[in-house]
């Protein structure tokens, strides 16, 4: 259910702790973590603690989570040092689009030039 904590969910185990990340933020409805294969010198995963399967489907039935999301990938940016150079907030939706984890979760991108459009 939507929400709920999923067991085949990477990153509903890594919100319990089953699965260990290496936490950058915490909110009580977010997680901040470094991604395991960064694209960028800067790559953090923004999720939130409650299981939805992309982006579109938390802020449907969570809106203020959804902010939440936003808010803590800019301040993750801050944090990183990342507003001089600029960064970017990646939400990929559906498998076509490149998610390959189907809980919701933004991609702060920075370190380094970003192309338009992306490769």
């Amino acid at each position: 259910m939507a929400g709920e904590p999923q067991t085949d969910c990477l990153f509903c185990k890594i919100v319990t702790g089953d699965i260990p990340a290496t936490i950058v933020r915490e909110s009580d409805t977010t997680i901040a973590f470094r991604d395991i294969n960064p694209q960028a010198p800067t790559h953090v995963l923004v999720i939130p603690r409650a299981h939805y399967p992309d982006a579109a489907a938390l802020a449907a039935a969570e809106p203020q989570t959804a902010a939440d999301v936003l808010r803590e990938a800019g301040l993750v940016a801050a944090d990183e040092k990342l507003g001089e150079s600029g960064y970017r907030i990646v939400l990929n939706t559906g498998a076509g689009a490149g998610q390959t984890v189907f809980h919701a979760h933004a991609h702060v991108l920075g370190g380094r030039g970003m192309q338009w459009p992306p490769g």
